[in-house]
């Protein structure tokens, strides 16, 4: 049976000119994808007039009614009809889509939500009349005058109902203004100086306000500190530590959390370029390689990110929503963004998020009396002879400290040595002086303000395992060569992405060369990986360069005995220590950078403050 092609026809295609409407609302297609997407050109309008306060009232998700009141500099009567037209802007000459200094630079927001809403503009400029113009469906109405005190108002209202197809595509009403609060979240971030306001008016009346950021002052991180506080929380802004790095004319500034400090997804990553809020995948793929020795991959890092550069530098118009970027050398921002957040890292030491101490004091605090009977905690402990074989086999001497109870501390015989002024009293260095250890693995210590929980087969395994990588670094990383080299058929753009690593990939100790065609030669592998199969390994590099631009999969296998080497090779849970030991231990993870996290991004330690715990006790 013949099969027809539908993209044929008998008749000869006729090439049309498109009218004025058609076009309006495909480029509506493209730059409004839902009612956030509206709100974002309009406040973006109000930050490029030089707004200083912007409200933004919304009803039914924005669906119904997007209105953004700003007091900027306003928009003259005679250029309202111009301001409604294609490709119409005042941000820009045309003569050098590369030099960018603004949000908005196409001109095609208002006509676009002119072609598939009901959009109305008021406007007033210093010294002039205050003018008002309507567009509904693409069609414009004259200007008409009105009264406003300053600043614009753009109302659009019953978005869609001209391509009444796209209404079917939307979400619920609390799913859309979720997502305009996100939009706004996102750009009080980058706009720190100017005061938001997003109030939801459904149903009439004044409404409520979702979110408001007032005005900051200070100086650039002061107001940025206390913007992120506002917008992403407090907890965040006391977990984060202060990015400032500048590279071949990119600068870097912001905050990243500590790695303690992580997220279930990457809900808490905000990266911004030259002021505009991004998601690029280069940039978070970034960002991700940075806390890769911290995080295991189902946790996230939580970082908000500015970087700034010549506008020349980076091109912003490879996106319909302008929402993506492109550096005009990506492996700078790369690497300054790596390398920048790691020496952050290194430089916060043994540090912790203070959340983990909150979790911590929010499951001692007593429960509220119940009826019904008191739940049973119980724990399976080892038996007497099974500890007793345990500390044998672990450190000779040992054995006689075992005893029918835990908490024990031997404290040695008292040395009469003099004390000089510069030597500090244990417990006012940052984790303080051990007091005594509980069952067997948990140390605890005494600081100058409060207390400190340490898992000390935790802490000495990320010990153990900084101690192997700072060797792994020095020494270099063994290749053994393959008696006879694996080939590998590619096709030819895979070999040539694969290629354009291949010297990352050899200081790592995987020795790859090309073979003709699509085929490489895989000829030296990491000798601490044992025996690899080299294509299917071949194939994850390809798809984590293909997902993320780059790959840390060699790299995580080498750490990952690296860190199982460490684990075997550090004090083991039921192992009690002697006073010395333990007061060793705190003082090496002091000066040991990433200390204050397990290889696998979680806390080794608990500090709580004096004060916490008298609260606790109802003394406060």
């Amino acid at each position: 049976m013949a099969q027809t092609t539908p993209n044929i026809s008998e008749t000869r295609p006729v090439i049309r000119q498109l009218d004025d409407a058609a076009i309006n609302r495909i480029a509506a297609g493209e730059v409004v994808e839902r009612p956030a997407s509206a709100v974002k050109e309009l406040v973006e309008n109000a930050i490029d007039a030089g707004a200083t306060r912007i409200a933004i009232d919304i009803a039914d998700g924005g669906k119904t009614l997007i209105r953004v009141t700003d007091d900027g500099c306003g928009i003259a009567p005679e250029d309202l009809p111009l301001a409604m037209s294609r490709h119409a802007t005042s941000k820009i000459d045309g003569s050098d889509l590369l030099n960018i200094h603004t949000f908005g630079f196409r001109g095609e927001a208002l006509p676009s939500l002119g072609a598939v809403g009901r959009l109305s503009i008021t406007s007033r400029v210093p010294g002039a009349d205050t003018a008002s113009i309507a567009v509904s469906g693409g069609k414009m109405e004259a200007v008409k005058p009105a009264a406003l005190r300053a600043g614009t108002v753009v109302e659009l209202r019953d978005l869609f109902f001209a391509t009444p197809a796209r209404l079917k595509f939307m979400r619920t009403d609390r799913a859309e203004a979720q997502a305009i609060g996100d939009t706004v979240k996102r750009l009080a971030m980058a706009e720190p100086a100017v005061t938001f306001t997003l109030r939801d008016v459904s149903g009439g009346g004044e409404g409520r306000v979702t979110f408001r950021a007032d005005r900051e002052n200070g100086d650039l991180f002061d107001a940025l500190h206390a913007r992120l506080a506002r917008v992403i929380g407090r907890e965040f802004a006391e977990n984060a530590l202060q990015i400032d790095a500048t590279r071949e004319g990119i600068r870097l500034y912001g905050y990243a959390a500590l790695p303690t400090y992580s997220r279930g997804a990457a809900v808490a990553q905000y990266l911004f370029v030259n002021g505009r809020p991004v998601r690029d995948k280069m940039l978070t793929g970034a960002l991700r390689a940075a806390y890769f020795d911290f995080l295991s991959r189902d946790r996230h890092p939580a970082a908000a990110l500015f970087i700034d550069c010549d506008p020349t530098l980076v091109d912003v118009n490879v996106h319909p929503a302008k929402s993506e970027v492109r550096f005009r050398d990506p492996g700078v921002a790369r690497g300054l963004i790596v390398s920048s957040l790691r020496h952050a890292l290194a430089e916060a030491g043994h540090r912790a998020s203070s959340t983990v101490a909150n979790a911590t004091l929010g499951a001692m605090r007593p429960e509220a009396p119940q009826p019904t009977p008191a739940r049973v905690y119980q724990m399976d402990r080892p038996s007497q002879a099974a500890r007793q074989a345990a500390y044998r086999a672990q450190s000779p001497g040992f054995a006689e400290l075992a005893r029918d109870y835990s908490g024990s501390i031997v404290e040695p015989a008292p040395v009469v040595t003099p004390v000089t002024a510069e030597e500090p009293v244990p417990q006012d260095l940052p984790l303080g002086a051990a007091r005594g250890q509980v069952h067997e693995n948990y140390i605890i210590a005494q600081t100058a303000d409060g207390m400190v929980i340490v898992d000390q087969h935790a802490a000495h395994e990320r010990l153990v395992y900084e101690k192997l990588k700072t060797q792994m670094a020095e020494n270099g990383i063994a290749a053994q060569a393959l008696l006879i080299p694996e080939i590998v058929e590619l096709s030819e753009g895979d070999c040539a992405r694969l290629m354009a690593v291949a010297d990352d990939l050899s200081r790592l100790g995987l020795t790859l060369e090309p073979f003709g065609g699509g085929a490489i030669a895989v000829r030296e592998t990491p000798a601490i990986l044992g025996e690899v199969d080299a294509r299917a390994m071949i194939l994850d590099i390809l798809d984590e360069l293909a997902d993320q631009g780059d790959s840390q999969m060699v790299q995580a296998r080498i750490e990952a005995i690296l860190s199982r080497v460490a684990c075997h090779g550090s004090i083991r849970s039921g192992r009690r220590m002697r006073a010395e030991e333990m007061n060793a231990l705190l003082r090496e993870m002091e000066a040991t950078p990433h200390s204050g996290q397990c290889n696998h991004g979680r806390p080794t330690y608990v500090e709580l403050k004096l004060s916490d715990i008298e609260r606790l006790f109802g003394r406060s």
